[in-house]
């Protein structure tokens, strides 16, 4: 998983409330369990018409916000069903980070299992943020993973918090697996440890 410290980019905004899943990933693209080209369904049923013609004035589909790597939200983001699919999907699209008043908490947590960060920030920070990507959509954003802050394109900056082990996989790029085998010798210790003590549970 690739790594998240700090992130400067396009922002678009899309200050929609409760987008849900369906929405972000429609089911037609969940037939695959694999992520690459995931993005070219992102919010498919918003981007294209009947004959997959891109729509002209949704966000995605104009520059530069086509580029966009955070995507500036509405509350309850990534409501809805629980998969996967939908952070592949931005992520696999360009989007590292995306930024709301409130997340769905199975959605939030996918995100930090797959690189996307989840920055949670007050409504009225989020709108500022939006605002900002629409008068100068053309200069960047700053997620700042480290100090924890997002500095908009107009130079004020937000303070956030996230939760430190969400906070540490990203930084350090590891997923469940890859934070659990930082501490494989401490568990192989504790296997042979055990294995003294209670043979019996390893007989074969």
């Amino acid at each position: 998983m690739e790594k998240f410290t700090v992130l400067t980019g396009i922002a678009a905004p899309l200050m929609r409330p409760n987008i849900d899943t369906d929405a972000i990933i429609p089911v037609a693209y969940l037939i695959t369990t694999t992520r690459e080209g995931m993005g070219r369904g992102l919010f498919s049923g918003w981007r294209y018409d009947r004959d997959r013609r891109e729509v002209p004035d949704f966000v995605l589909n104009r520059a530069p916000y086509r580029h966009a790597s955070i995507l500036v939200a509405g509350e309850n983001f990534g409501c809805g069903s629980s998969r996967e699919h939908a952070v592949w999907a931005l992520k696999d699209f360009g989007i590292r980070c995306v930024i709301a008043p409130s997340f769905a908490s199975i959605f939030q947590e996918n995100c930090t299992r797959n690189g996307v960060a989840p920055v949670v920030l007050r409504e009225e920070e989020v709108r500022h943020l939006a605002e900002r990507a629409e008068r100068a959509p053309d200069l960047p954003t700053t997620v700042d993973l480290v100090d924890q802050r997002v500095e908009a394109n107009d130079g004020r900056a937000f303070r956030f918090t996230m939760a430190p082990s969400a906070r540490e996989a990203l930084l350090l790029g590891l997923d469940a697996v890859g934070l659990t085998l930082r501490h494989e010798a401490d568990i192989a210790a504790y296997q042979e440890d055990d294995r003294t003590r209670r043979p019996w549970v390893y007989a074969v």
